[in-house]
């Protein structure tokens, strides 16, 4: 008996994903090609591995049993594949990395600059991608490394199958429009304020909820925005306060909006996920460590850089 090793991935996003289509999209195959590797597989094995008689995909009990030695030949070939960088001179391949607008702009392009100097070979694909669906592409493989936020207040994503690494942590500031001449100095001045808030999944969210709930009032949301550049523009025409962290002022022009000197707002932390190791070495991919520790410079590098900003803004 014969097995393709390539159609047991097939088989193996199947079960992780729990469908074809899901399956497809994972591994950038049409649904038919899918569904012709899996009876591939059916003849190679001799046995029914798909249950097609219902009307949702599922696998039958020889399937599951497939699937999970699936698993272990996958485990075993990135186990081959870094043990095979120890006789290389030259760090090589793709990471896929998950990530928010700002991390994109002014932590992953600067790191991808250094990569590109240092390893030519290593190859970062970004996906704009963020929140549960981006931790479920982690779980599930289409991503290696994941750059999460979430405000400080809140518990550390920890999870036995996840490593979580902090990055940086960015403090928030409020931010209101430029015609304000008297900026406020103290929370309770901004109780009856018009918010142009983040959604509530994200740090920004959470932090104004957080803010509010301490200081004892209802913020009235006028607007509710995802990403900052219309945050901030918003702000600048005179439609509201919002808070924004400092990573988000790098883009704003002089004079654009006005920033508080309130300080006691809080901060979010931006984290670095990757799935725990599950090799027998227990290191992480080498490769993955390059890409993590460029990050890590350039997060170190931001400091200097919005000192300068928030001085101008």
């Amino acid at each position: 008996m014969e097995i393709d090793p390539r159609r047991l991935r097939v088989l193996r996003e199947v079960a992780r994903r729990g469908g074809v289509m899901r399956a497809a999209e994972a591994l950038h195959l049409t649904p038919s090609a899918v569904s012709q590797q899996l009876a591939q597989l059916e003849r190679e094995v001799g046995l029914a591995l798909i249950d097609r008689s219902q009307r949702s995909v599922s696998l039958t009990p020889a399937g599951r049993v497939l699937a999970g030695y699936a698993d272990r030949v996958e485990e075993e070939l990135t186990e081959a594949r870094r043990e095979l960088t120890r006789f290389t001179e030259r760090l090589a391949g793709p990471v896929r990395i998950a990530a928010f607008p700002t991390v994109i702009t002014h932590v992953l392009v600067p790191a991808m600059r250094a990569l590109k100097e240092r390893h030519p070979r290593i190859e970062p694909v970004i996906h704009e991608v963020y929140g549960q669906p981006a931790l479920q592409e982690l779980r599930l493989g289409a991503v290696d490394l994941l750059i999460t936020e979430q405000d400080m207040s809140l518990p550390v994503l920890s999870q036995p199958s996840l490593s979580t690494r902090l990055l940086y942590v960015d403090e928030y500031r409020i931010v209101v429009p430029p015609g304000w001449t008297d900026p406020p100095s103290t929370i309770d001045e901004l109780v009856r304020a018009p918010w142009i808030a983040g959604e509530p999944h994200q740090a920004c969210g959470q932090a104004l909820d957080r803010l509010a709930g301490l200081h004892g009032f209802e913020p009235r949301k006028t607007h509710v925005i995802t990403e900052f550049g219309p945050t901030l523009a918003l702000v600048a025409a005179g439609h509201g306060v919002a808070i924004v962290p400092a990573l988000a002022l790098l883009d704003v022009p002089e004079g654009e909006v006005r920033v508080s000197d309130l300080r006691d707002v809080g901060a979010r932390r931006i984290d670095a996920v990757t799935r725990a190791s599950r090799t027998r070495s227990g290191e992480p991919d080498p490769v993955l460590g390059v890409v993590i520790g460029a990050i890590e410079e350039a997060t170190a590098e931001l400091e200097a850089s919005l000192r300068g900003r928030l001085a101008q803004v």
